[in-house]
């Protein structure tokens, strides 16, 4: 059964000002193997890798109904399996699933999240 659905867009623009204003904003949010696959990317891909998994995380908070202030960025972590799909994990909660889609245009990222119950 489905029991949270959350959206979040981020201006990537936005993200890209906040990283330039302060570096450590990366080891704040994402976890260390997202950082791994950021700190790969070329310049442009790191901008919007970074929007999308922000927006994810903001996601998470909602489809949950805490807030991101209540599980913490680095808790949650979104990978991709063989094909390239996004995977969601949240540290603390094994007891759903979570189905995740992010998309990016030239100044937005948008990510939905659906939390299913076991």
């Amino acid at each position: 059964m489905i029991t949270g659905i959350g959206i979040d867009v981020v201006e990537i623009g936005r993200i890209t000002k906040s990283i330039k204003r302060n570096p450590r904003i990366i080891q704040r949010i994402l976890t260390d193997q997202e950082q791994r696959r950021y700190f790969s990317l070329s310049e442009k891909r790191k901008k919007e890798f970074m929007a999308g998994r922000f927006a994810v995380k903001e996601a998470v908070g909602k489809a949950l109904g805490t807030g991101v202030g209540r599980i913490g960025f680095r808790q949650i972590e979104t990978d991709a399996d063989g094909y390239g799909k996004p995977v969601l994990t949240v540290k603390g909660r094994e007891d759903v699933n979570f189905f995740v889609s992010i998309s990016h245009s030239e100044h937005y990222a948008v990510a939905n999240v659906v939390v299913e119950r076991i």
